[in-house]
């Protein structure tokens, strides 16, 4: 086999098709650093079914395809076609029925490479062993590339091998052996596959067996169940019939003890109805003493709450006379203070009068007093406001005081029209409710006389509050007179 064209396109630097055509005798390509010339050989080794991408100086696979340029797009797949001549019929079997074989390769950007042989797809070893048997291939010594010789001279004895057998022209029998080798081992555990089912179809052959007797053996046992069953449906339709035989017997016993309990529900409905005729009197009878019975617990129940209000009201009542108590006390106090504040500022007022008729000359110590003074009138003003805002207060409470007292007089009143409503319809009840009766009297009356009392202390509380504000009011006019 020769090579006699390549066709690239779109491989690394050769984007646009080109073809090298292989002449007879010596092939030579010169050039310039950087025309690409190590590109071809490296498309020859691609096209071979090299599968390293850093022998092909590329970052990966598809690092060869055209990356573009500043004047050209990027290609999205590449293609290396070798034509090669088989006049001498030494391709493999599969291959050999053409004088003129096309081996290609085509890459896709991220969608792997795809081989063909004539335009038929084929499989990446299907070409490598088609270049073994030539002794060349991706790998081989035949292709040098930079370093090649190198690597050669510094090659270890098992590389060395690799070298002469291809030189012999029998690296592809290695790889067919290679090849033979693994088919083997599949086939070998393909036996051992086989072999491991046979194992398990024997077993289920003798589960089968076993399950076949099962099988004759039910078969014989449920004959004989079904004779046991008709057997004994026979027998239970023969107790069935007696028990038929039986019951209508019952039957007969049973209709004529019916016809004598039907008498006696009739005899029994006419004792019903004549107590029923009766009944309506007693129930109303019922619903009277039980409505009278209602009345009297809601109205003691309502004498109850009246009762507790009334006492809580009381004991209220009672906390605001102390706490009036103590603020006239505080006020009785204020005002005796003020009292002898104004005395000692009259006191005062005498001395200072009696100095300035003395002496005219001791007008500067007089201003001292005067100044003293009118530190003890800021002071009795003072104590003026404080008086002013006490009264103030107390006529608040006095308000208040006037606002509970009427409001207590028309609970009285109300309670009172409540209780003669309640005796006037307590006089037509059973004589039992006196004792409530009694007892609701006996709450109005201490609810009357809290009432009274509170007034009482209200009247008290009034007079003690104008006498303060007379005192407060004098007290005024005393430093209105200062």
């Amino acid at each position: 086999m020769k090579l006699t064209r390549l066709r690239l396109h779109g491989f690394k630097s050769f984007v646009e098709p080109t073809d090298f055509v292989i002449e007879p005798g010596l092939t030579g390509v010169v050039g310039p650093n950087g025309c690409g010339k190590s590109n071809l050989v490296e498309a020859l080794r691609w096209a071979m079914g090299e599968t390293s991408h850093k022998s092909l100086r590329a970052a990966d696979m598809d690092a060869v395809i055209f990356a573009g340029s500043g004047n050209r797009p990027t290609r999205n797949h590449a293609e290396v076609v070798m034509t090669i001549d088989n006049s001498d019929r030494t391709a493999p079997s599969a291959v050999n029925d053409r004088e003129i074989l096309e081996i290609s390769r085509r890459i896709e950007r991220e969608a792997g490479s795809v081989y063909r042989i004539n335009g038929r797809d084929v499989r990446a070893r299907d070409v490598q062993i088609l270049f073994a048997d030539a002794s060349t291939g991706a790998r081989s010594p035949a292709l040098v590339h930079q370093g090649r010789i190198g690597e050669i001279i510094q090659a270890k004895p098992e590389q060395r091998r690799r070298v002469l057998e291809e030189a012999a022209g029998i690296s592809g029998l290695h790889a067919r052996r290679h090849e033979a080798e693994l088919r083997l081992k599949a086939a070998e555990t393909n036996l051992l596959r086989v072999e491991d089912v046979i194992g398990q179809l024997a077993a289920q052959v003798d589960g089968l067996k076993k399950q076949a007797k099962q099988a004759i053996r039910y078969r014989t046992v449920s004959s004989q169940v079904r004779k046991m069953e008709a057997t004994l449906y026979h027998l239970r339709w023969t107790a069935a019939t007696n028990e038929v035989t039986e019951a209508e017997h019952a039957k007969d016993v049973s209709l004529r003890e019916v016809a004598a309990r039907t008498e006696a529900q009739a005899e029994a409905a006419k004792r019903q109805a004549n107590v029923a005729a009766g009944l309506p009197e007693l129930r109303e009878a019922e619903a009277r003493a039980g409505a009278a019975l209602h009345r009297l617990n809601v109205a003691l129940a309502d004498l109850d709450r009246e009762e507790a209000r009334a006492k809580d009201r009381v004991a209220e009542l009672e906390l605001r006379l102390k706490q009036f108590a103590a603020d006239i006390e505080r006020e009785k106090r204020m005002a005796a203070d003020a009292e002898q504040a104004l005395a000692r500022l009259a006191a005062e007022e005498e001395t200072i009068r009696a100095e300035a008729r003395e002496s005219a000359g001791r007008r500067s110590g007089i201003d001292a007093r005067v100044a003293e003074a009118d530190g003890a009138l800021k002071a009795t003003e003072k104590v003026f406001s404080d008086l002013t805002t006490a009264l103030a207060d107390l006529t608040a409470q006095r308000n208040a005081f006037e606002t509970t007292a009427r409001e207590q007089a028309e609970r009285v009143s109300k309670i009172t029209a409540e209780i003669e409503a309640i005796e006037r319809e307590l006089s037509t009840l059973h004589g039992d409710a006196g004792a409530a009766v009694a007892g609701a009297q006996m709450a109005l009356s201490e609810a009357e006389a809290a009432a009274v009392a509170a007034e009482a202390a209200h009247n008290v509380k009034r007079a003690e509050f104008e006498a303060a504000r007379d005192a407060a009011s004098e007290s005024e006019k005393r430093v209105q007179r200062l």
